[in-house]
This record gives structure tokens, sequence and C-alpha cells, in this order.
């Protein structure tokens, strides 16, 4: 009886250590399992949080870009810098008063304002008003008819002067924010807003500039109404990116201005000189090219610059022909007038070779161009 007791106790003990032993194995498997899965949560946790983080700065950088120019506070900053910059300019001609904007800017050799051409043209008498309503009379040191800017020396303290800074025009958009300042109707000081709609346009002036191409021209939805010409377009920091100089009559929502390169590249030969000699010239006239008009001529291109006219004499004279269809001005491709003026006045000037890709017939063809400059302006 006492083997068997001994025997039990003995199975007992043997199970009991086995089942001890089951239980550490269970626990052991268990922290491991439990410690992979926390692993894994942590990790997937931590990537979560990484994605919403860069969704966070995606959003806030976005709204930081829309608010720099909705918010009405940034507008009211930008207006109260630029303000005191912007003048009311008025003239007198033989048979009426003109007036229009103008802004401060101080150039390297003295501080000038800055205006269009057609509101100084003509004019006997000038004078420019200050925003605090002091006027001064004011005399014309340089004039570009062709791109529609004059540069005015005014008899007034140095006090008066606060220069607003122009910077380059090349970096603009189609969509940024821009702001006009100017005198709309006589309204001193009127603020209005839009967007760049277009770059690189050409308007053709036939009373200042004989017909010729007013070239890389900026349009903005910003209302600009007679009054305007002359004042600045601003960006969404209140730099000067352009001269507001037109709109197109019965439009709405459709104005012009000279870009700020224009001013950066002319203003010293303006002040120094009193004109501007660097405007390349073809010494031809012609025609955008359409899908029609392609069809009519039986073209093989629906793009590019057609020529109607050579003048003779002239630099393009015994290199190009009437029906020849430009293309390409070194190799940069060339749609139609827009292009083509725009690529001769930011890229070239007066001397310089051109190589012209041409149409010609059935044959597309290159020609080599020495550049003349424009003849002057009509007086």
């Amino acid at each position: 009886m006492r083997e068997c007791s001994i025997n039990n106790k003995a199975s007992t003990s043997v199970f009991a250590l086995l089942f001890a032993a089951g239980l550490l194995v269970g626990a052991i498997l268990t922290v491991y399992i439990t410690f992979q899965e926390t692993t894994e949560l942590q990790d997937k946790v931590d990537a979560l949080q990484s994605q919403i983080s860069n969704l966070s700065f995606i959003q806030n950088a976005t709204y930081q870009n829309i608010t720099i120019y909705q918010n009405s506070s940034v507008l009211a900053d930008i207006y109260a810098g630029v303000r005191e910059s912007v003048v009311l300019v008025q003239g007198t001609t033989s048979d009426a008063g003109v007036q229009g904007s103008g802004f401060v800017y101080e150039s390297s050799e003295r501080t000038v304002v800055i205006t269009n051409y057609h509101v100084v043209h003509d004019t006997s008498t000038l004078s420019v008003t200050f925003s605090n309503g002091n006027g001064y009379s004011a005399e014309v040191l340089g004039t570009d008819p062709y791109v529609d800017l004059a540069v005015l020396s005014v008899d007034a303290p140095a006090s008066e002067f606060k220069p607003v800074e122009v910077v380059s025009s090349s970096t603009l958009r189609v969509g940024e924010p821009v702001i006009a300042i100017g005198n709309p109707y006589g309204l001193v000081g009127s603020l209005t807003t839009g967007v760049v709609s277009a770059l690189g346009r050409s308007l053709t002036e036939e009373d200042y500039a004989g017909g010729y191409s007013i070239a890389n021209i900026i349009q903005t939805s910003t209302p600009i109404n007679p009054g305007n010409s002359g004042g600045p377009l601003l960006n969404a920091v209140g730099k000067v990116i352009g001269v507001t100089t037109a709109i197109v009559s019965e439009s709405q929502g459709l104005g012009f201005a000279v870009p700020s390169n224009t001013i950066l590249r002319e203003i010293s030969s303006l002040i120094n000189i009193g004109t501007y000699e660097g405007h390349s010239y073809l010494g031809v006239s012609g025609q955008d090219m359409s899908y029609s008009v392609a069809q009519e001529i039986d073209a093989s291109v629906t793009y590019g610059w057609r020529i109607a006219t050579v003048t003779a004499g002239g630099p393009s004279d015994d290199v190009l022909n009437v029906g020849d269809i430009i293309i390409a001005l070194n190799g940069t491709p060339i749609r139609n007038n827009d292009d083509l003026a725009s690529y001769l006045e930011e890229k070239t000037l007066p001397g310089q070779s051109l190589i012209l890709t041409v149409v010609r017939g059935s044959s597309t063809i290159d020609v080599r161009v020495v550049l003349g400059t424009r003849p002057p302006p009509p007086v």
C-alpha cells in the first residue's frame, strides 16, 4: 500500500511540473505574440502620424498661399505700404486736359516718376500730385512710345518721394494674383485686384508707335479704367511687376500692363539719353497663321507668322520672301505675332544675327538676318 502511495505522489509531482512548464511556455508565447502585435501596431501608428503630419503641412502651405492674397488685412497692408508711392499725373494739350497715374521709382541715377507715354504725349504743361495732396510741376526726362513708357522729373522736396520696389517679371505665371493702384476717372488712390490672365501678348499702337507692336504685354483681369494708365501693377507682396497701360473698349475684366522687365531694361537710357534705341527691326509685315489660312493657301503648317511685305533696303531684304512663314527664331518655336514680337523684344538687340526657320513652299529652311533698329516713332 505504501509503494502505491509513493507512485501516486510521484505521478502527481510530474504532472504538476508539466503543468507549470506549460503555463510558463504559454506565458512566454503570449508575451512574445503580444510584443509582436504591439510593435506592429506602433509601426502603423507611427506611419499614420507621419502621413497626418505631411498632410497638415500641405494644407497649411496651401492655406498660406491663398490667404496672402485673399486676407483683407494683407491687401490693406500692401495698400498702406504703396499708396504714397502712387501719384496723379495731369497735363494740358492744345485742346484738352489729360490725367493718368504714375509711381515713384529710385534708380541709381536719380529718383523719378514712371508713367505711360500716352499720358504725357503732346502735353504743354505737366504736374504731379502726391497722395497727401501736394502738387508740383514736372517735366519729361525720356520717352519710349514703342513700349508706352515715360519718365518724369518732379520739382518737389526729397521728403515727398516714397519709391516703390520694381522686381523682375520673368517669373510671373498665369493665375498669379495682382493688384493695381491708380486714379480711375480721377478717383485718386483706388485699388483693384485680379490675376495674371495671359503673358506675352502684343498690342498694336497706331497713333504713338506707328503701327508697331508693343510687345510682351501682361494681360490681367484686374479692372483698369481711364485714369489708371501709368499706375503700378503689383504682385501679392506689393512689388511692381508692371505698368498698367490699356484696356480693350467695351470689354469686361480685360486689361494690359507693360512688364517690369521693360522698365528695368530701359530706365537708365530714358533718364540719361531721353530715348531707347534697343528695339530690333526685321523690316517685314505679316499675319498670324491659322488652320483656315493654311487651308486657303495650301500650307503645310497651321502656326507661325506669314510674311506679307518686305521693306526694300531693310534687314530682311533679299533674305525673306513674301509668303514665307516664320516658325522659329534661333530654334524657339513661333506660333504667332505675340511670340515673334516678344522674342525680338526680350531676346535680341539691333545688330545681332538671328536664325529664322521658315516654311517656303514645300521646304523648311534656315536663313540668317542681321537685325536693324526700328525707325524713329512718328512725332
